[in-house]
């Protein structure tokens, strides 16, 4: 999915000749936004759920978790807007996220302790 949102920033940067920024495109911002929002969030969780399933964790419950965390993100993506916040797909995207993020962060945790 890193590469699908890349490309999608690149794809508008290269065609528009733009080097560094958005150059004022909001579709650019968007593509970015998009990007570096994956970015931000998704290395987290990724290691949380490596450290789950390095305790034992059972396989239906990290593919259940990667599954929903794939279709969170894919949410997100397609809801995240320019021109409004109130979008569906965005807050399911964004909502599942922070809930995986939270579930596996207590999970690791509980196993810790």
């Amino acid at each position: 999915m890193v590469i699908v949102l890349g490309f999608g920033a690149g794809s508008i940067r290269g065609k528009a000749g733009i080097s560094i920024g958005d150059g004022g495109i909001p579709a650019l911002h968007v593509a970015m936004r998009r990007h570096g929002n994956f970015i931000e969030w998704i290395p987290m969780i990724l290691i949380t759920l490596a450290l789950l399933e390095m305790h034992g964790v059972g396989a239906t419950a990290m593919h259940s978790l990667g599954a929903d965390l794939v279709v969170a993100r894919v949410f997100h993506a397609v809801g995240l807007k320019a021109d409004t916040i109130q979008s569906i797909p965005r807050l399911i995207g964004a909502a599942g996220t922070v809930i995986i993020m939270a579930v596996t962060a207590v999970w690791a945790i509980v196993i810790f302790l």
